[in-house]
C-alpha cells in the first residue's frame, strides 16, 4: 500500500514537472464563435504552437496536420470565470480547505495568489465544464473558523469587528489573481495582484460595527492614508509620519488601487450600496468593477455613465436578505440594455463553475441577446482582468485556449467534448468521474472498503 501512494505520488510530480507540449491541429467542419466577430456557420480553425493561427470558412489545412472534424459542433473560447474561489477552496464548511480568506492579520495586503493549489480536485470539474481561466477573488472572513457566507456564494462568511490591538476593521479581503487551469502545471498563477476586493452593504456594515456610513467613511480614510504612505514611504520607514488605520502590507496593497493602476472590486447587491460605491469611485478617482449587483438594474443608467464593469449571477432571483429585495432574473438584459459592460459568475455555490454557461443560456432565456451572453463568460471577464490581448476570443495570434461543444454551449444537454488550453488538449476526466470509474468497474481483487 506504501508502495503504490509512493509510485503514485511520484507519477503525480513527473506530470507536473513535465507539462505536455503545445500541438498543432485543425478543427474543421465546425460552427465556430469567434465572440470578437460574427460566428462562422461552417469553417476551420488551425493551432499551431499554442496559438490561433488561421480561423475562417476557407481555411486550409497544411498537409500532415492533425484533423478533428467537429461533425457541425460548435467551437467557443475557453470560458473564463469572472470571479470564483477556484484552486483556493476545496469544501466551504471545511477551515483547513479554504485559503480564500484570512483573519485578523491582513487586510488588503493577504494576496490569494499564494494560497493556489494547482492540484485542487475542483479544477478538473470546472475544465469539465469548459472553464479554461478564472479570476480568483479572496473574501472578507474572520478568525473564528474556516467557513464564510456572502450573499453570493451560499457559503457562510464570518467577520470581526476590528483587528486584535486595534486599528480599522478589515474591510478589504485581499488581493485577487488570475489563473489558467491547465493540467499539469506546477504554477497556474498567470497574473497576481489583478485587484483588491471590498465588501459594502450588510457585509461591510457588519465588518465596521454596524452602519453602511462608517464603513464608507473606513474605506476613505483607508484610500487616503494610502495616498499619505505612498508620499512619504521614507518618513514611514523611520516612524517620521503619524499613525496610519492598516499595516504597511495593507496600505502597500492600496497604493496601486489610489493610483489608479488596480481596480477595487466592490461586492454591493442593493441600489443605493450600488451608488455609494460609483460615489466612491468618482470622489477618490479611482476604479471599481461591482460583483452582486442583484438590484443593478434599477441604477443601470448610473452604472453605465460611470463606465464601471458588473459581474452577476443570473439566478439570484429571491430575496435571501434585506438588500437584495430586487432581484429579478433579467437583471443581466436590462444592465446590458443600458449600456453596462456585463460579465456572468457561476453558480451561487462560488466554485461551481461548470454552472457559468448554463447562467449565461438563462440570461438569454430573460432577454439577454445571445451574442452578449457568450461574450459575458468570455471576452467581456478577460478584458475586465486585464487578459483579453491573450484569451476571451477566437482571433488569429491569440493563445489557443477553446472548447469544442457537441451543440450550443449555453443548452443544458450539450458537453465539453474536448477543451484546449494554450493548444492542449486537457485531460477529460476529473476526481468524480475517476470515483466513479472505481467503484463502477467491479471489486478488482481489493478489500470491502474499496469495491
Amino acid at each position: 500500500m506504501i508502495r503504490s501512494i509512493l509510485l503514485t505520488g511520484a507519477a503525480l510530480t513527473a506530470v507536473v514537472a513535465a507539462p505536455a507540449a503545445a500541438q498543432t491541429f485543425a478543427i474543421v467542419n465546425a460552427r465556430i464563435e469567434p465572440v470578437s466577430s460574427a460566428a462562422i456557420p461552417s469553417g476551420t480553425i488551425l493551432v499551431q504552437n499554442g496559438k490561433i493561427a488561421a480561423v475562417g470558412a476557407g481555411v486550409a489545412v497544411p498537409a500532415g496536420v492533425t484533423t478533428i472534424n467537429a461533425k457541425g459542433g460548435v467551437v467557443t473560447p475557453g470560458l473564463v470565470a469572472p470571479s470564483s474561489n477556484i484552486s483556493a477552496s476545496e469544501i466551504g464548511g471545511v477551515r483547513e480547505t479554504r485559503d480564500d480568506g484570512t483573519g485578523n492579520a491582513l487586510s488588503a495586503g493577504f494576496d490569494i495568489a499564494y494560497g493556489v493549489n494547482p492540484a485542487s480536485p475542483m479544477i478538473g470539474l470546472a475544465r469539465d465544464g469548459g472553464v479554461t481561466s478564472s479570476a480568483v477573488t479572496p473574501i472578507l472572513s474572520g478568525v473564528g473558523g474556516g467557513s464564510h457566507e456572502h450573499a453570493d456564494d451560499g457559503v457562510v462568511e464570518e467577520m470581526t469587528a476590528g483587528k486584535d490591538g486595534g486599528g480599522d476593521p478589515p474591510l478589504f479581503g485581499g488581493q485577487a489573481a488570475f489563473v489558467r487551469l491547465k493540467a499539469g502545471e506546477a504554477d497556474i498563477v498567470a497574473k497576481s495582484k489583478t485587484a483588491v476586493t471590498l465588501s459594502l452593504g450588510e457585509a461591510g456594515a457588519r465588518a465596521a460595527g454596524g452602519s453602511r456610513g462608517a464603513a464608507i467613511v473606513l474605506v476613505k480614510s483607508a484610500l487616503q492614508d494610502a495616498r499619505a504612505f505612498a508620499r512619504n514611504r521614507a518618513a514611514f520607514e523611520q516612524g517620521a509620519t503619524r499613525d496610519y488605520g492598516l499595516s504597511r502590507l495593507d496600505l502597500e496593497a492600496l497604493v496601486p488601487v489610489v493610483q489608479g493602476k488596480t481596480p477595487l472590486l466592490i461586492r454591493a447587491h442593493r441600489a443605493s450600496d450600488i451608488r455609494l460605491a460609483l460615489k466612491l469611485a468618482a470622489e477618490e478617482k479611482i476604479r471599481i468593477v461591482l460583483e452582486g449587483a442583484e438590484e443593478g438594474w434599477l441604477v443601470a443608467g448610473e452604472i453605465a455613465r460611470a463606465g464601471v464593469p458588473v459581474i452577476v449571477d443570473t439566478q439570484a432571483d429571491l430575496p435571501d436578505s434585506f438588500e437584495t429585495l430586487g432581484s429579478r432574473l433579467d437583471n443581466a438584459a436590462r444592465l446590458n440594455a443600458a449600456g453596462v459592460t456585463v460579465a456572468i459568475n457561476g453558480a451561487r455555490d462560488f466554485n461551481n463553475l461548470r454552472q457559468e454557461r448554463l447562467n449565461a443560456g438563462l440570461a438569454v432565456a430573460n432577454g439577454l441577446p445571445y451574442p452578449a451572453a457568450l461574450a459575458a463568460i468570455t471576452l467581456t471577464p478577460a478584458k475586465i482582468w486585464g487578459m483579453a490581448d491573450q484569451i476571451g476570443s477566437l482571433d488569429v495570434g491569440k493563445t489557443a485556449d477553446l472548447v469544442l461543444w457537441t451543440g450550443d454551449p449555453l443548452e443544458t444537454t450539450t458537453w465539453a467534448d474536448k477543451v484546449f488550453i494554450g493548444g492542449v488538449e486537457q485531460p477529460a476526466d476529473s476526481r468524480q468521474s475517476q470515483l466513479r470509474d472505481r467503484y463502477a468497474a467491479g471489486d478488482n481483487g481489493l478489500p470491502p472498503a474499496y469495491r
